[in-house]
C-alpha cells in the first residue's frame, strides 16, 4: 500500500464557491481530473510531501501548518495490487501564487456545481461531496478488475484525524 497525499484548494469568487482541480496530463490517472498530489518519499514527512508535490505539479506555495485533514481513503485495485494507494486528503487553508500548467497537469478553477465529475476517478464522484458538505471521512474504495468501477466501498465520517 502506497502512502500519498491530496491537497484540495477552495476558494470564493464573486457569488461562487470553486475548487482548483487539474488535468492529468500523463502517468497514473492520465486524463482524469484530480486535485494535487502524490508520492511520499520514503522518510520524507506527510506534510513536506504533500507541500513539494503541489509545487512540483501547480506551482503554488504552501506551508504545513496551512494544510487541514479532511480524509483518509484507502484506493484498492484487487487486480493491480501495485495501484493501491492511502491517501492522506487535504484542504489547503492558504497559498502563494496562482495555478499554471505543467508537464504533468492542466489547472482549472471549477464552480461546485460544475465539477466534471464524469471524468474523475468513480469514488471521488462519491467522496468528494461529502468533502465539499464540510465532513471529515475515512473511507475504502475496492475497485473492479479493469480499475474504472467500484466493486465496493466503505465510508466512516470522522471528527477529526491524529
Amino acid at each position: 500500500m502506497k502512502p500519498a497525499t491530496l491537497c484540495l484548494f477552495f476558494r470564493k469568487n464573486g457569488k461562487n464557491d470553486e475548487i482548483l482541480l487539474a488535468m492529468k496530463k500523463r502517468g497514473f490517472g492520465v486524463g482524469k481530473w484530480n486535485g494535487y498530489g502524490g508520492k511520499i518519499e520514503d522518510g520524507e514527512p506527510l506534510l513536506e510531501a504533500a507541500c513539494r508535490e503541489v509545487k512540483e505539479e501547480s506551482g503554488l506555495e504552501i506551508k504545513p501548518k496551512d494544510l487541514e485533514k479532511i480524509a483518509e481513503i484507502d484506493f484498492r485495485f484487487p487486480s493491480k495490487p501495485d495501484w493501491n494507494q492511502f491517501v492522506h486528503v487535504f484542504k489547503v487553508k492558504r497559498w502563494k501564487g496562482e495555478p499554471i500548467e505543467t508537464e504533468e497537469m492542466r489547472p482549472q478553477w471549477f464552480k461546485l456545481s460544475e465539477i466534471p465529475y464524469k471524468d474523475m476517478w468513480v469514488p471521488d464522484q462519491i467522496w468528494l461531496k461529502h468533502v465539499i458538505e464540510g465532513k471529515k471521512l475515512k473511507a475504502e474504495f475496492y475497485f473492479t478488475p479493469d480499475g474504472e468501477g467500484l466493486e465496493n466501498q466503505i465510508i466512516q465520517f470522522a471528527d477529526k484525524f491524529e
